[in-house]
């Protein structure tokens, strides 16, 4: 087959370009806003917009912050189970030196109770085994009362019963270690 002959087409006028009315069939006008798309602004295509910027009714959000737990619970929770919860509440409540403080008073008073009633009982003597009993008796009736003392007071601060003299030193030294 053989190429037409440059020219016009028999029997026509050659088309025109642009065609008349200055726009092609089927496209947007030159400039003009295409549906569909954000007006185009000072911002060139395919870039980011400039820091801190926020569309129209966007609302930012604010970062996700853990409830602080208020003293009186911290305190009486600090308290319920010895010295377990006392661990768990120096780095949960960390954040109010009041329930640090009664967290690190229950994880050294229980803990010595504990630590020193495991090695009583260990030995063989019977008059230690009365002796472990005691200890344990002391350590359920200091318990209650701290638990009492600690909801009754609202989580301020209070030296334990009996041995507040000793272990007061180590827990406000403890209280002060856990950041």
């Amino acid at each position: 087959m053989q190429n037409p002959p440059p020219g016009p087409p028999p029997g026509g006028q050659p088309p025109r370009y642009p065609p008349q009315g200055g726009q092609q069939p089927g496209y947007p006008p030159p400039g003009g806003q295409q549906p569909g798309y954000p007006p185009q602004g000072g911002q060139q295509p395919g870039s980011y917009p400039p820091p801190g910027y926020q569309p129209p009714g966007y609302q930012q959000q604010q970062p996700y912050a853990a409830p602080a737990i208020d003293k009186k619970t911290g305190a009486v929770l600090a308290y319920l189970l010895w010295w377990v919860t006392g661990i768990i509440f120096l780095y949960v409540g960390r954040a109010d030196p009041d329930v640090k403080f009664h967290a690190a008073q229950s994880t050294i008073f229980f803990g010595a109770i504990t630590v020193i009633g495991a090695f009583l009982a260990i030995l063989p003597f019977r008059l230690l085994g009365f002796v472990s009993f005691l200890l344990l008796l002391f350590g359920v009736v200091v318990w209650v009362m701290c638990l009492s003392r600690a909801s009754n007071a609202g989580g301020a601060r209070f030296d334990l019963p009996w041995v507040g003299g000793v272990v007061t030193p180590y827990a406000e030294q403890l209280a002060n270690a856990v950041n």
